[in-house]
């Protein structure tokens, strides 16, 4: 496995900045954000001499673009939102493949109308599971035009809250564009052992798995460093590669002046 971060862990508005802190910190490739490029993370506009940064910077620094963030509330209430969520997802998919990544990383979104990772109660309502789909469809229909594939994160908050809700998706929307990035963090808040857990979504979601994150939890439900709270990474890991996953690791959730220690941590372990 390809260890690596999420770009804006560190500080800077170009890639070349961001990169090479990647680099110097110990990681093979970013999940991209076009905040790094001092721009918005969904911008209405990417220009070429915007994408040749981010490339040029990949080259230079040797990192791998591994996923571009594409996160926005897909469920929002207001359908106008919804739907300038859907034409900033176009900019980023015809982007993505000359900036280096065929995959874009989604939020499937909350009922909340103020934080996309914010849960709310409507979440499980099918009026939401409805809108859902529809914003797949929308979704599914510009990764085939631009060929790339759409990475879903089961999130506790989020619609798509568990293994068992994105293989409900992968099943109605019948698409291989649609990829999983499995999160051991997002599956679970508080309990005693989430191995059985992790190993249930791994088990279920395993062909499409396309990338792995490295996220912890205290034993009291707040988020962690990976390696410094109570996922089994070595475990974790183990059967990720006994279900033939061999894609990239990559952590969030730190600041920079952790990202070295992690970065040993993870490839030790990869």
């Amino acid at each position: 496995m390809q260890v690596g971060i999420f770009a804006k862990t560190f500080a800077g508005k170009d890639p070349a900045t961001v990169m090479a802190a990647s680099a110097a910190a110990g990681y093979q490739g970013v999940a991209y954000s076009m905040t790094c490029s001092g721009l918005e993370a969904m911008p209405d506009q990417i220009t070429q001499a915007q994408i040749a940064a981010i490339t040029d910077a990949a080259r230079s620094t040797g990192q791998a673009i591994m996923s571009l963030s594409g996160t926005y509330n897909m469920i929002h209430p207001d359908p106008v939102v919804r739907a300038k969520g859907h034409a900033r997802l176009a900019v980023l998919a015809a982007a993505a493949r000359s900036i280096g990544t065929s995959l874009i990383t989604l939020c499937t979104g909350t009922r909340d109308a103020a934080d996309q990772w914010r849960h709310h109660p409507d979440n499980t309502t099918p009026q939401a599971w409805d809108d859902l789909i529809q914003s797949f469809k929308i979704a599914v229909q510009i990764s085939e035009k631009y060929d790339i594939y759409l990475g879903v994160e089961p999130e506790l908050a989020n619609v798509v809250n568990g293994a068992d809700a994105a293989r409900r998706l992968i099943e109605q929307m019948q698409s291989d564009r649609i990829r999983i990035v499995l999160d051991p963090a997002n599956l679970f808040e508080t309990t005693p052992d989430p191995k059985p857990i992790l190993h249930h979504a791994i088990q279920l979601l395993a062909p499409h798995i396309a990338m792995a994150h490295a996220k912890d939890r205290t034993p009291t439900g707040g988020f962690a460093t990976a390696g410094t709270g109570v996922v089994d990474f070595p475990d974790f890991l183990t059967t990720l590669r006994n279900a033939g996953f061999n894609g990239p690791l990559v952590t969030h959730g730190l600041t920079a002046t952790e990202a070295p220690q992690v970065a040993t941590f993870l490839r030790g372990l990869s």
